[in-house]
């Protein structure tokens, strides 16, 4: 069974990554939490301490369907091993979901060029080579998906439902948050 893995992170957005698992789990998809840090154990933004399904050196991303950003934090821009990842499964047509400050990573490698793309605002210089569409709140390019903040976390997270397992499973998940 394919996997979706969401990143996580000191300081990222509780809302941004919990809409994003809880969604795609609503749609009985597989998601796994990768921490980046040394430890399972993330803490927030505001305070709440996440533990991750794995460790970054423990994921087998071979049966990676969907990597996924949340932001909140600048820090996942700081992880080489991530962003060698997702220069890898990105370039192959692997689908990335980023949102708030996290497109910011995408922009910073390059995948971003050419592409339309949102983020939170003041993150837009960081997009670099993207076609900026920050007047939306989801932008769907190719195989990147990309989200402007928390307010548009279950938007992003039911696009990305969409994405991986089409529009149907999408609006039946909707149906269900009452969207």
């Amino acid at each position: 069974m394919k996997t979706i893995y969401v990143f996580l992170t000191t300081g990222f957005e509780e809302v941004e990554a919990l809409a994003i698992v809880d969604v795609l789990r609503r749609a009985k998809l597989n998601v796994k939490t990768v921490s980046v840090e040394s430890s399972r154990q993330v803490v927030a933004s505001h305070g709440v301490e996440v533990t991750a399904d794995l460790l970054f050196g423990e994921a087998d991303f071979s049966s990676a369907e969907l990597l996924a950003l949340p932001g909140g934090t600048v820090r996942l821009n700081e992880f080489g091993e991530l962003k060698k990842l997702l220069l890898t499964f990105g370039r192959a047509g692997g689908k990335i979901g980023a949102i708030c400050a996290a497109p910011m990573v995408l922009g910073g490698i390059g995948l971003l060029s050419g592409r339309k793309a949102t983020c939170y605002p003041g993150f837009e210089k960081f997009l670099e080579g993207a076609i900026l569409a920050t007047d939306q709140p989801v932008v769907t390019d190719g195989n990147i998906i990309t989200g402007k903040g928390p307010a548009f976390a279950l938007d992003f997270a039911l696009t990305l439902v969409a994405v991986v397992a089409g529009k149907a499973r999408r609006d039946e998940v909707a149906a269900g948050l009452l969207c």
